[in-house]
């Protein structure tokens, strides 16, 4: 089964739920386009990435130096995009296996793949199932957005958009979040 990136629901409100992630790391990508095609066009080296694009950070168990050599990483949930400060860009992140740190993650081979790490945060969530599209996606976040002000939240960040399954799972059992960092 695929890891799932962890969180602690901290209150239930009508329309979305307080979340705490803890820090943790993610592989991400900076990608100019429409919102429906950056995550496809991120696979690629994210994927190449996972599949040992890479230099692995850990010694060998023989403790003799050798030349880094590539490390596979689990592919885990969710694939996130968050739009980037330059106009028409995207971030798009997979969020590492927990038992990676920042001292252990694997260096990326491709230039376009940036490791870090994300600090632990309050944000607020709605989960819905279906296509991930554009159209769905701002249909959430606005709705979320006043939900959050309602509840006398403030953002403090971009808006994350998370998908949670293959392309080739049937849309209506697709799982999909907007999530929103918080201060209350």
């Amino acid at each position: 089964m695929t890891e799932q990136q962890p969180y602690r629901v901290v209150a239930r409100h009508p329309d979305f739920e307080l979340r705490r992630y803890p820090a943790h790391l993610v592989a991400e990508v900076l990608v100019e386009g429409k919102f429906d095609q950056v995550a496809r066009d991120a696979f690629g080296p994210l994927s190449a990435y996972l599949a040992g694009a890479n230099r692995s950070r850990r010694r060998p168990r023989t403790g003799m130096v050798q030349a880094a050599e590539p490390e596979t990483v689990p592919m885990t949930a969710p694939v996130v995009q968050e739009e980037s400060d330059r106009p028409g860009c995207w971030l798009v992140r997979f969020v590492l296996p927990s038992g990676f740190t920042p001292a252990i993650v694997p260096a990326p081979a491709d230039p376009r793949v940036r490791t870090r790490e994300i600090p632990e945060q309050l944000a607020a969530a709605v989960r819905f199932a279906g296509r991930g599209t554009a159209a769905a996606f701002d249909r959430r976040a606005t709705a979320l957005g006043r939900a959050v002000t309602a509840a006398r939240l403030h953002p403090v960040g971009a808006v994350r958009y998370a998908r949670y399954d293959p392309p080739w799972r049937p849309w209506f059992l697709r799982r999909n979040e907007v999530v929103l960092p918080v201060v209350g």
